[in-house]
């Protein structure tokens, strides 16, 4: 049993809002049975009902002060020339904080503002005003006055003013019981020994923490194969037994993607596809009065349709309206390229350099959970928009609290593993600091240092002419500004090959063999500029390499396409080939350093970097990778 592609390609807003009305129409969004519960355990909780102040609070006149209870009157005419003098007695009582106001009494006089001229009797040199420090009965709560309203989300603090006003149980929406049911004939539970082909299931996981932190209760099914029958029953009592029913993977037009049949079987497709990047493949149903949702199987796909579609159900339920995140303006740091007529969600690192937020796109793949990790933020692309350009203001949704932003240290340029273990450093160092770093190779991120979008770059050029590194580019493309140079590492530069290197590559010259595919960095990369120089030192033409059009940005990047069969070669740093069990062929040792203007030399970003640098607990971390010499690390090798 197979269907058609997509019954539907509609605009986000478009689908959302008709989804929600035809929800609304049918009632799935209204609020199950009220249920009673303990105030104590109702944080996080929505009421259902209004709550009302059982008694007042204070429910007497109390002392707010330690000091004297005193009738007013009795105080009248007290002044420095002609001070008072009271007897202690029934109308003037030493009083505690708290203690009720004792008959009579209608202010209290602070202990300090009292002089003790025998044991009853003191003087005072001003008079009591009435009332004055007495916190009378209903100061704070009056009974019978509402302390909060319905839909009203428990917070810890409502909690308190609850059981000060004599409230011990109140009502509450009961929270939405979301069905979660993984399908896959691929999938396998963590911690299963893996074979090619299974994947981890975690996506469900996922979702009920969400769930969970939007105020529903998940109920997480068993791994269900791909068998229609099968999937058809388990949809169908999921749906009896629950208020939401979320379908994972089977959303798109493969051979074994059967849910928008399903849904469309017991119930009705309001929408399949929507014009969103990622996440495009997701259903929208509705099954015997209840939200149904196909949520498409790739991470960063999953969790942005359970932010758009399922959070706004959740909160619907509990008579309340999802909250919106913070946002600000940014700059794009490179060009951000998306298809017109697709509103594209691209998460994004964000740093703060001088008056400027700079936002960094991440891995934009649907599968990359990494980039949910690491995100800070995230851009939409409208959907009749083709992108950003580099420099341009950009709106940013904000992942993290602006004050971690401002403590971001912001590293443009080429990347190296080293950079990723200082970030950690830094961040046991300093909890509140981080670091950003984006790969976008040695020119470019002495282009961003240029433009003003970075604290400092990550370079290894090499000057052919010369032999140095770094100095000649500097100077070329910086010549106004005052620059430092520090060394993070040397490190052995070469050709990554699979275990056992199987195409027998000695060095660079053998990439232009017959049937050898390889994989390049991105142009302005250091590794390239090393590539090309030793390439024009043998007199290889590049042309005859086959694959040296095709890029990644990350050693990494290179190392896994090897790793995984899609190239054969690829130039990278050692310790890239180690993590991954490659095979390795030494072709030069080259110096990484850090670029950094001098004006940044001495703020926090900086100044905090270079003290990681310097411990023995980050060297002894990089040394461990292999392929890493520190010998000038933290050394300022031109200014």
């Amino acid at each position: 049993m197979k269907r058609d592609i997509y019954l539907s390609d509609r605009p986000l807003e478009e689908s959302l809002q008709g989804y929600m009305e035809m929800l609304r129409s049918q009632g799935a969004l209204r609020p199950g049975r009220s249920e009673k519960i303990p105030v104590e355990k109702a944080a996080g909780r929505v009421t259902s009902a209004p709550v009302f102040a059982a008694n007042s609070s204070p429910h007497y006149h109390a002392s707010a002060m330690d000091g004297i209870a005193v009738r007013s009157a009795d105080t009248f005419g007290a002044s420095e020339k002609t001070p008072k003098t009271i007897r202690l007695g029934e109308t003037a009582m030493v009083v505690d904080t708290g203690d009720p106001l004792p008959e009579g009494c209608d202010s209290v006089i602070m202990i300090e503002d009292v002089h003790f001229t025998a044991e009853d009797v003191f003087e005072i040199i001003s008079a009591a005003a009435p009332w004055q420090h007495v916190r009378v009965i209903g100061e704070d709560i009056v009974a019978t006055e509402m302390i909060v309203p319905a839909n009203h989300r428990i917070r810890p603090i409502d909690i308190g003013g609850l059981l000060a006003g004599g409230i011990t149980e109140i009502y509450v929406h009961p929270s939405p019981r979301v069905a979660l049911l993984p399908t896959g004939t691929e999938l396998v539970q963590p911690g299963s020994e893996l074979r090619p082909g299974d994947i981890i299931e975690y996506n469900t996981r996922v979702f009920a923490s969400l769930v969970e932190e939007w105020g529903g209760r998940p109920v997480r099914f068993d791994i269900a194969v791909d068998k229609y029958d099968l999937l058809k029953d388990l949809i169908g009592k999921a749906v009896e037994q629950n208020d939401i029913v979320l379908v994972n993977a089977g959303s798109s037009a493969g051979r074994e993607d059967f849910t928008a049949e399903i849904i469309g079987e017991l119930g009705s497709v309001h929408t399949h596809g929507v014009a969103i990047k990622p996440g495009k493949p997701v259903i929208l149903g509705i099954i015997a009065g209840k939200p149904v949702v196909g949520v498409p199987g790739y991470p960063v796909s999953a969790v942005l349709c359970m932010e758009l579609f399922v959070r706004p159900i959740i909160y619907g339920m509990l008579g309340s309206v999802a909250p919106s995140r913070p946002h600000m303006d940014a700059l794009a740091s490179r060009k951000i390229v998306s298809s017109l007529g697709v509103e594209e969600f691209v998460r994004v690192k964000l740093g703060q350099v001088g008056q400027k937020v700079i936002a960094t796109p991440i891995s934009r793949g649907a599968g990359v959970i990494m980039s949910l990790i690491r995100a800070d933020g995230i851009l939409r692309v409208p959907r009749l928009s083709e992108g950003f350009n580099a420099g341009q203001t950009v709106s940013v949704e904000l992942l993290r609290p602006l004050e971690e932003v401002k403590e971001t240290a912001v590293v443009i340029g080429s990347h190296d593993i080293a950079l990723d273990v200082l970030a950690n450093f830094l961040r046991v160092a300093y909890p509140g600091a981080s670091l950003s770093s984006a790969h976008v190779g040695s020119l470019g991120g002495l282009n961003a240092l240029k433009r003003g979008e970075a604290h400092c770059a990550g370079t290894h050029l090499l000057d052919e002419e010369t032999g140095d590194y770094n100095v000649s580019y500097i100077k070329r493309l910086l010549p106004d500004r005052k620059m430092v140079l520090v060394n993070l590492v040397y490190r052995d530069q070469g050709l990554m090959v699979a275990r056992g290197n199987p195409w027998g590559i000695k060095g660079v010259q053998d990439l232009a063999g017959e049937g050898v595919s390889y994989i390049n960095r991105q142009r302005g990369a250091g590794t390239r500029v090393l590539l090309d120089y030793k390439l024009k030192e043998l007199g290889v033409d590049p042309e005859k390499i086959q694959g040296y059009e095709r890029e990644e940005y990350t050693h990494m990047s290179v190392a896994a396409a090897v790793a995984g069969g899609s190239a054969d070669a690829g130039m990278g740093i050692r310790a890239a080939a180690g993590s991954l069990g490659l095979d390795f062929i030494s072709v030069a040792e080259e110096r990484y350093d850090l670029c950094i203007p001098a004006e940044y030399m001495e703020t926090p970003y900086i100044a905090r970097i270079l003290e990681v640098m310097k411990t023995g607990e980050f060297k002894a971390a990089v040394k461990k990778l292999g392929g890493y010499d520190l010998r000038d690390c933290g050394k300022i090798m031109w200014e």
